[in-house]
């Protein structure tokens, strides 16, 4: 493993994902030791990123989750160390962060997204309401892991949830409801992985369903027929590539009752804990969780 040099796992971190991303990298890091490679954990919570290079670092696995981890701010830190890392670059991980503008991107590239709005303080909630339907969804648009996501159920609740959603980010939307399922797709350099699916017993799929609770149920094979899973797939890579997405991530959409798809958001650093969907989707695939993270360590790029 000696091509890889000395390796920084980067996890914890300062955003509000900061428990789920010490979960997922020091799960990276046990499978990079365990297959000889020379891998520390490295906290830029409590670190500074220019011990990286003092300390001999020669290349970073990004395990950082939410803020100043997976939205551009340390990849372009690592950049300017001029530092090979995982996963995508400064714009992509910002948009891919960016709920609101990656579906701007993807509306007019002619890629399906739920209906959206971006909501205000002042906004008529409402005509939100009407226009949107009910239930819809209120999210915090540079969040991810659902924090602070509200689903209105009842005429007149979209402005409290709005001041919840608020409370997480400045940007927020509210966004129409799809009640057919939720998928996602692993995405491993040019190749998709196989679709999940995602059956929460939770209303929807919320922070403790997604890492912490046992009774989530993930099919996989996802039970869709093989040609619109394959064009679903094909799709997923589009829609991440738009973005500038490189490496690895995930793409997760919805389908509606009629069998239509709705994409959602882009992942660029997803989770790596025993409840991940990219774990689940590439076991699937035939690749394992250490062939997987050494896959994902040799796309490390810079730029």
């Amino acid at each position: 493993m000696k091509e890889f040099g000395k390796v920084a796992v980067l996890l914890g971190g300062r955003s509000a994902e900061r428990e789920v991303s010490l979960l997922s990298g020091n799960a990276v890091l046990a499978a990079l030791v365990e297959q000889g490679v020379d891998a520390h954990a490295f906290d830029p919570a409590e670190r500074d990123l220019s011990e990286l290079k003092r300390d001999g670092f020669e290349r970073a696995f990004v395990a950082l989750h939410g803020r100043y981890g997976e939205d551009g701010c340390v990849q372009g830190a690592l950049e300017m160390l001029g530092m090979p890392y995982t996963g995508s670059g400064v714009l992509a991980s910002a948009l891919g962060m960016d709920k609101w503008r990656s579906k701007l991107m993807w509306q007019a590239a002619g890629i399906p997204v739920p209906a959206c709005e971006r909501v205000h303080a002042d906004s008529d909630f409402a005509a939100v309401e009407k226009r949107l339907g009910l239930p819809l969804f209120v999210k915090p648009a540079r969040e991810g892991s659902s924090i602070g996501v509200v689903k209105v159920k009842t005429a007149g609740g979209l402005a409290s949830a709005y001041r919840e959603a608020a409370r997480h980010d400045s940007l927020v939307i509210a966004e129409a409801n799809i009640g057919g399922g939720e998928y996602t797709v692993g995405i491993l350099g040019a190749e998709t992985l196989p679709v999940v699916k995602i059956e929460p017993a939770t209303e929807f799929y919320d922070y403790q369903a997604k890492y912490f609770r046992d009774d989530t149920r993930y099919l996989c094979p996802c039970g869709l027929p093989a040609a619109q899973e394959q064009a679903i797939r094909a799709e997923a890579l589009r829609a991440f590539e738009l973005l500038g997405g490189r490496g690895w991530g995930r793409v997760d959409f919805l389908m509606d009752e009629a069998g239509k798809h709705y994409f959602l958001e882009a992942n660029t650093a997803p989770g790596m804990t025993g409840h991940s969907l990219v774990p689940m989707a590439a076991r699937q695939a035939g690749i394992g969780f250490e062939e997987l993270v050494l896959r994902i360590l040799r796309t490390a790029s810079v730029g």
